[in-house]
Formats: C-alpha cells, structure tokens, sequence
C-alpha cells in the first residue's frame, strides 16, 4: 500500500487519530507502518521538485487549519519540512477527497506480499559529467520497500563534487576560522586569569587590604551600599535548593555565563550527583575588560552574620517559605538590600508568577525551546544586577 494513497482514505473517513508515531514510524492503525522520513509521491512543484516526506504531510494535514506564518514556525520548532504555500491547497485538496488526483503525483513502486519478481531499470545522471549509466535492480519478494527507494535513488554529488565549485576559494574560510578560534582562546585565557583573582580573593576572606589590586589593576576599594553595606569579599547571588525552580546551583554557571540554559535535570546528569556548595560567576560575555566575580550558594541557613552583608541578588521561588528564617523583617526590606529574579517559561501560567508579581523582583521570561533567546535573559538579569550595585555603591 502507498503511503501517500493510505493518508488520503485515513483523511477522508476522518481517521487521522488513528495514525500514531511510535519511535520512527508512523503505524496506521493495526494494519501498515511506514518510516516518518519516507518519501511519498507527491512532489513539490516550487521545491526542486523534491518528493514530501511522510512525516511531512502528516504534520501538515493535522495543522491545515493554522496560518500559513503560524504552520512554518510550528513545523521548524519540531525539525520538519513544511509544505510551500503554493502546494497547500492543490494537497489539502487531493488529501480531503476533493479532487480526484493531481499532475504532482508520481506513484513509486511498492513491493506487495505476493509480488513476483521483476527486474527494474533506473537510468541515473553523474553529477559533473555527462556520463548515464543504467543500472539493473532486483526486487525479490517481501522485500523492505526501503530498500526498493534506495535502489533506485539518484546520485546527485557526493562529498568531493560538492566541494568543486566554480569561481570559490574556501581560504577564506579557513582563515576565518583560524581568526575565530584565535579570539576564543585569547578571550579563555583572559577568563581563567580573572577566575584566579576571584578564587584567590575568596581564599583570602575577602577583597580586603590596601595593597590588593583590582581587575583593572589599581588599588581596589570596598564596596558600601546606602541602607547597608557589602562586607568585604565577593558579592554573594543567592538561588533556590529546590528542583522545582528552573534556576539552581547546578545550571546557574552556564546561564550567566554562557548565556544557555540548560535544565537542571540535564546538568544533573553530567555532574554524576555532584552538587557544589558553592561556584562563581563572571559576565563572559562583556565587551568590558573588568570583570566583577560572583559566589553563587544554595543554602543561606549556612551564612554566617558577615556572609549576609555580602548578599546583593537572589533568584526568588514565588514561595513565602523560601525567606524563612532570613535575618530581614519583610519582604520590602529584602527587595531593597537585594535585588530579586523570578525566572519562568514564557508559555507558564500567570498563576506561577502570582505571588513573585507582588514582590519588587525582575521577572524575566524565556523560551522552553529557542535556546538562542536565552542570552537575552542573561543580558537582563547582569543589566538588572549592576544597574542594582551602580545605584547602591558610593
């Protein structure tokens, strides 16, 4: 049975529920299965006149009634080939039963249970030459209908011609990379120099001394805030223990650093279990040659008196227990000794930011899936931070 005949009858007796993934595969029902990545035999008149997948006419299909705008980004999020607008409707139309066929059909031979052997010609072109060359096929019987597509694939390059073009010179490209590669490892060096300072400063007890220098090289000052005061040594961002909130002490390096979130659950399994009592934290990404260094801790019942005047930041569950036993009156004296964060999935319900909008916290939203956009939430929060410590120091 056709792939591309089947999903037409399972669309118009409205049985597409009944087309299930499983791995691979799609099964239709309990009688045929076929890879999601076959080919079918309806092929694009404006995409190189390439044949859709599977997996492709089944995501439209199910999505027909979405905007066109809406369908390709829903098809990118999930790594699938969207349907050109020009075929939307010729398609929708053959898969609904209200045209009886079409001129971008071409059916592909499928072997059948009780087929016989036949022999089959496939003429093929070489890429680069004008050579055809024929090649005899033999399709025995139950045999995998995989293996039938493959046998009479076209060759279009391989990896030698695709690197034989005309009029290019890829030197460029490798100087380029050279040249990038350069600037990662001048940039890494930089940032293990200044993760020394901050681990020296901290083995010290503090940014204390006349004689200490800064990251710019002169005498570095201590640091005041209004109201209160940093105590000397690096400044100390507070996150929650919890698992249930999506930055901790296991992800927290990668997203201010990097740029990336990365769920904890994931870190968690390439840290083996191991959980840091405490790490520190610079804005890499900063054109700025001086970098200010940061502790992170998850566990603010084992600061001492001094270890509190260090606090400037916290990233807030949205839960009043979170500040127990924190040695403040409420939360308007926290929230204006700390800056605060409340980090959440941009899709979340306004009910998980309810309680943390009534606090004087930066909320700040990201993507469960465009990792690209988490940089930008880092940005906010490193904006947000020295914005708080420019405003408090004097």
């Amino acid at each position: 049975m056709d792939p591309l005949t089947l999903l037409r009858e399972y669309t118009i007796r409205n049985e597409l529920h009944k087309i299930v993934r499983i791995g691979d595969d799609y099964r239709f029902g309990n009688d045929y299965s076929f890879p999601c990545t076959i080919e079918t035999a309806y092929r694009s008149k404006h995409v190189q006149a390439n044949r859709y997948t599977l997996e492709t006419l089944i995501n439209f299909i199910t999505n027909h009634h979405l905007k066109h705008t809406d369908y390709i980004q829903q098809s990118r999020s999930l790594r699938i080939p969207a349907v050109t607008l020009p075929d939307r409707k010729p398609l929708l139309d053959y898969l609904t039963g209200k045209t009886a066929s079409s001129d971008s059909i071409e059916f592909l031979k499928f072997p059948q249970p009780n087929e016989t052997t036949a022999p089959i010609s496939v003429s093929a072109a070489g890429v680069g030459n004008d050579e055809n060359f024929l090649t005899d096929v033999r399709v025995l019987e139950n045999r995998n209908p995989i293996e039938l597509i493959r046998a009479v694939e076209k060759p279009l390059k391989d990896r030698e011609s695709i690197l034989m073009c005309k009029n290019r010179d890829f030197y460029s490209v490798f100087t380029a990379a050279l040249r990038r590669d350069e600037d990662r490892q001048r940039a890494e060096s930089f940032q293990r120099k200044d993760g020394l300072v901050a681990k020296n400063r901290i083995e010290r007890g503090g940014f204390g001394g006349g004689d200490e220098l800064g990251y710019d090289g002169g005498p570095k000052a201590k640091m005041h805030l209004k109201g209160s005061k940093i105590g000397e040594g690096v400044p100390i961002i507070l996150v929650p223990s919890a698992f249930s909130t999506l930055i901790t002490i296991y992800n927290v390096k990668e997203f201010l650093e990097d740029g990336v979130f990365i769920p904890t659950d994931v870190k968690l399994k390439q840290m083996k279990g191991m959980k840091p009592d405490c790490i520190t934290v610079q804005k890499k990404f900063s054109r700025d040659r001086v970098v200010t260094a940061y502790e992170v801790r998850d566990k603010p019942s084992a600061l001492k008196a001094e270890d509190w005047d260090r606090v400037v930041a916290v990233f807030v569950l949205g839960k009043e227990w979170q500040f127990k036993d924190w040695p403040f009156k409420n939360h308007v004296e926290i929230f204006n000794k700390i800056v605060g964060f409340f980090l959440r999935f941009e899709d979340d319900s306004v009910e998980s930011a309810k309680t943390a909008k009534q606090w004087n916290v930066k909320i700040i939203s990201i993507s469960k899936n465009k990792r690209h956009q988490d940089r930008a939430a880092a940005l906010e929060v490193w904006e947000k931070l020295e914005e708080f410590m420019r405003s408090r120091s004097h």
